[in-house]
């Protein structure tokens, strides 16, 4: 494609001519021609937005607006890039001059520019994660945190620093809305800390990614003649995943969008999915009120998914109270529904998915590549992971680890490992590292000195010389061991319960700013381990699982090897396969416990079944235990229960000869199969 190096502006004449009424459908052409003033363009899942977005900044410059007054926000880097370089493709030529990208890059920007106006030096320095972290470090010991091994670490301090920043809210409002956890005796210190942290940010001319927020929103509050330039500058402002901004970066949009307020965001009330993150639906749901004359689109049509994928979407997400009206509709053909199945257990949803993946594979001709299975929680693939690797399957879990390689997982395992094998150094160097007081020399030093027993209680009674903080930590290691020397090693789930009672809650309270979900992650392993009656074959089952082909994220790229997709349904969003499962939609799971009493949360956890059922293309599966570890009795999630019966097909089960089971679909259709499924009434 040729391309012409622009100078300021764009030259008309030499642009690739668009013929915008046949490469847009009528919403987006809607969009692209009459987006002018405040709009709320409402995109619908595989609606389009992107190409809609492209389309309108290459209808601006084909009418003659200069690049440099064209806005485009965008929540990643990629993002920007991607839709810069369709831009380009379209007119022919460059597109330089225009402002595109993150929150974080154009406040840096505009902060090298102007900054000076709000007493930044231009020259400040950004702090990325590591840096950041490390000067909270510093600014705690100025704090003087109590000489308590609970305490919370400066990652979780950090964690509370950057959601007070991006939610507009006080510390000590985060603490008591968001970290109810953690003593309220700590709460000065945290506060303190936070102070000494942005002193020290300031006396070293630094800013951390948080602040390139706050204070390109204090340039356009405070600086009143740099607000007008750029207001005068910025004509047409474009945001991209509007759903997901917060009350921060929302101010910000209100504040430089004035007062021509020609501004245009797009995104989608109905996947809003990041709450825990700070994001906040509301300043989608309230733009029309912020922007009274605002104009509202609706991108309704989907290019993704089938007709009856789509019913059942709209369906449920038509459950929720808080939502802007829309009903996606379908290009693509029709197909069967949806699938409904319920199984005896756990074991056997991960059987069922195994041998499913396998007739898609032979029966559809999909790739690996195609399919993918997405939970509430990481906990739910536990199960399925194991029999994926007991099969050879190779897969991918999408943007994190594996379950067995996650640290609390790890973390909690070290402690059964060295009651199998005394020996494990890997595993005491662990245990060891979590202890107050002990670092990686003292730790090199117990061992040296631990080795040489025989048995643990000649380790429990042992007598180290140490100092005084490393001896305290030391003595409550030995505690832990004597309460799990009294049990029957055998015992997994008993022995994964005392690890946590005896502290290491504790710990990951301290350790982690989703101490929620990680101690959720080791109350299922204890009732996951209730199947095992030897710890040691438990042990090497997990470990070999190391040695089969099931992989994180970096294992598989740019398509080396096929794999089936793992993944959380917030790390899904924005994918799409030829087939879903969506797995464990049992109540307590997804919805999650937590939100029942909790309306808006309870919402927000539909909306994360919008997302997870909208990501299928062709085929999608729904699939939940009935029966929990033990004789828990499991009951279908409230999202599958308000459906309506004819939104999807339901598999029940007939005996044949005692051994072999008939699965039938509701039209009597008949398959032999080892396989077991249940008769089930929702």
């Amino acid at each position: 494609m040729a391309k012409y190096i622009l100078k300021k502006t764009i030259d008309n004449k030499n642009l690739s001519p668009i013929d915008f009424q046949s490469e847009l459908n009528s919403e987006q052409l809607k969009v692209v021609l009459e987006g002018d003033g405040p709009c709320l363009v409402l995109a619908g899942a595989g609606s389009g937005k992107t190409r809609t977005l492209v389309y309108r900044v290459s209808y601006l410059l084909k009418k003659g607006i200069d690049p440099k007054n064209i806005l485009l926000v965008t929540f990643t880097n990629k993002a920007a890039k991607e839709m810069l370089e369709r831009i380009e493709s379209l007119l022919g030529c460059e597109a330089s001059g225009i402002w595109g990208g993150t929150f974080h890059h154009i406040g840096n920007r505009l902060l090298r520019m102007y900054g000076k106006s709000i007493g930044i030096n231009q020259n400040f320095t950004i702090l990325d994660s590591e840096d950041s972290l490390t000067l909270i470090k510093n600014s705690l010991c100025l704090a003087h945190p109590p000489e308590d091994k609970y305490f919370p670490k400066a990652k979780v301090i950090a964690g509370i620093i950057s959601l007070s920043a991006n939610l507009s809210r006080s510390i000590k409002e985060v603490l008591e809305d968001r970290y109810g956890h953690l003593k309220e005796e700590y709460y000065p210190i945290i506060i303190n800390t936070a102070e000494i942290y942005k002193q020290r940010k300031e006396v070293s001319n630094s800013l951390d990614f948080d602040d390139l927020l706050l204070n390109w929103n204090k340039l356009l509050t405070n600086s009143p003649e740099v607000r007008e330039r750029l207001c005068r500058q910025f004509k047409y402002i474009l945001v991209d995943e509007y759903q997901d901004i917060n009350q921060l970066q929302n101010q910000i949009i209100v504040n430089i969008a004035e007062p021509q307020n020609n501004v245009l965001v797009v995104g989608d009330d109905a996947q809003s999915i990041y709450g825990f993150r700070g994001a906040d639906v509301n300043n989608i749901l309230q733009f029309p009120n912020i922007f009274p004359e605002a104009k509202v689109f609706r991108l309704e049509v989907n290019y993704r998914s089938t007709p009856e994928i789509l019913e059942l979407a709209n369906y449920s997400i038509n459950q929720n109270n808080n939502k802007f009206e829309k009903h996606l509709s379908a290009v693509n053909e029709s197909r069967q529904k949806p699938s409904l199945s319920a199984l005896t257990d756990l074991y056997q949803q991960a059987d069922f998915i195994c041998q499913k993946i396998l007739d898609l594979q032979r029966d559809e001709d999909y790739s690996l590549n195609d399919i993918a299975v997405l939970f509430r929680s990481h906990f739910q693939s536990l199960e399925l992971e194991m029999e994926l690797n007991k099969r050879n399957i190779p897969y991918q879990m999408r943007g994190g680890l594996r379950f067995f390689e996650q640290a609390h997982v790890k973390d909690t395992l070290a402690h059964l490992r060295i009651l199998v094998n005394l020996k494990d150094q890997v595993s005491w160097l662990r245990i060891l590292s979590m202890q107050p007081g002990i670092g990686d020399a003292t730790s090199e030093r117990i061992w040296n000195y631990i080795s040489e027993f025989s048995s643990l209680e000649e380790i429990i009674n042992s007598d180290l010389k140490l100092g005084s903080k490393a001896l305290s930590g030391w003595q409550g290691l030995k505690r832990i061991l004597a309460q799990l020397k009294n049990i029957d090693v055998d015992d997994i789930p008993t022995l994964i319960q005392t690890v946590l009672d005896y502290g290491y809650e504790n710990y990951l309270k301290a350790n982690f700013e989703n101490y929620n979900d990680r101690l959720e992650d080791l109350e299922q392993l204890v009732n996951f381990t209730a199947s095992y009656d030897s710890t040691e074959k438990f042990l090497s089952e997990t470990a070999l699982t190391e040695k089969f082909k099931g992989g994180s994220k970096e294992d598989y790229q740019d398509g080396a090897e096929e794999a089936v997709i793992l993944s959380t349904i917030h790390q899904a969003k924005g994918l799409e396969w030829k087939a879903v499962f969506v797995v464990g939609l049992c109540d307590g799971q997804f919805p999650h416990a937590k939100v029942y009493d909790k309306p808006q949360e309870m919402e927000e956890e539909r909306r994360l079944f919008y997302v997870a059922v909208t990501r299928a293309k062709e085929q999608l599966y729904l699939t939940y235990p009935l029966f929990g570890v033990g004789d828990s009795i499991a009951q279908p999630s409230q999202f599958i229960k308000e459906l309506k019966s004819n939104l999807y097909e339901k598999l029940d089960i007939e005996e044949d000869d005692g051994e072999d089971v008939i699965y039938v679909d509701e039209e009597g259709e008949r398959a032999p199969s080892k396989r077991k499924y249940l008769d089930f009434e929702i």
